[in-house]
């Protein structure tokens, strides 16, 4: 016949309460009603602010956008392929943001801030929203310099000032990317930062002008972001 101690129950009791875990964790979950064209309806996410990130079933990662009285419309940050009709997706509480560091220099990344040069994974102790306020005219610093850019025409008729904001346009293969890539290689020992974006073009052209600033030195002090032609329509 087994003999109860009442000690032993006692100390068991006792164990089980040290060790139970009092934390109580709320998670702000929904479900996805439709989907489709890089958009998701989501039903449930009462609480999501816009901007928010928010994270699906399968990984996937979405921004919510737009907050209607019913239901959350979320553009997808990626295909989307798995995502179904039914499964769940949960808020993270954070604002669509990107982490930044100087270690970016040098590098090629997607929309996400992802390397994908295959250089391996970027440290960034810090991180900034995408949609930051934009300062004042008062608080913001007079243009007074100029961007010398290397090409004797627009240097001498129309000077660019650092900091100001210049279209390049015309038609194809009218030299478009010739000129910021110029633009880009005259900056050399400038101390200036350079950001070449590439949206929607062919991974072998964008892998041309990669090539180009890393053989005149110029990656250095250039960050290349690239969505090419086959990346999802959202992240272009």
């Amino acid at each position: 016949m087994v003999t109860i101690r009442a000690d032993e129950i006692s100390n068991i009791i006792r164990e089980r309460i040290e060790q139970y875990n009092t934390e109580v964790k709320i998670v702000n979950t929904g479900t996805v009603l439709q989907v489709g064209d890089g958009i998701a309806r989501i039903y449930g996410l009462d609480e999501v602010m816009a901007g928010e990130l928010v994270e699906f079933e399968e990984g996937t990662i979405g921004i919510a956008l737009n907050l209607e009285s019913n239901n959350v419309g979320v553009v997808l940050m990626g295909d989307g392929l798995m995502i179904q009709e039914g499964s769940s997706v949960k808020a993270t509480g954070r604002i669509a943001q990107i982490p930044v560091s100087e270690s970016y220099l040098g590098r090629v990344i997607n929309a996400l801030a992802k390397p994908i040069d295959g250089r391996g994974e970027i440290s960034a102790s810090e991180s900034r929203l995408i949609e930051s306020p934009a300062p004042g005219i008062i608080s913001r610093r007079s243009v007074y310099e100029p961007l010398q850019t290397g090409l004797i025409a627009i240097d001498s008729m129309i000077p660019i000032g650092r900091g100001q904001r210049e279209l390049i346009i015309g038609d194809r293969q009218t030299g478009k990317t010739a000129v910021a890539t110029d633009t880009i290689l005259n900056q050399q020992g400038q101390n200036v930062i350079c950001v070449y974006v590439a949206i929607g073009q062919k991974a072998s052209s964008v892998a041309q002008v990669v090539t180009t600033l890393q053989e005149r030195g110029a990656m250095e002090y250039t960050i290349v972001v690239a969505e090419t032609a086959d990346s999802p329509a959202t992240l272009q």
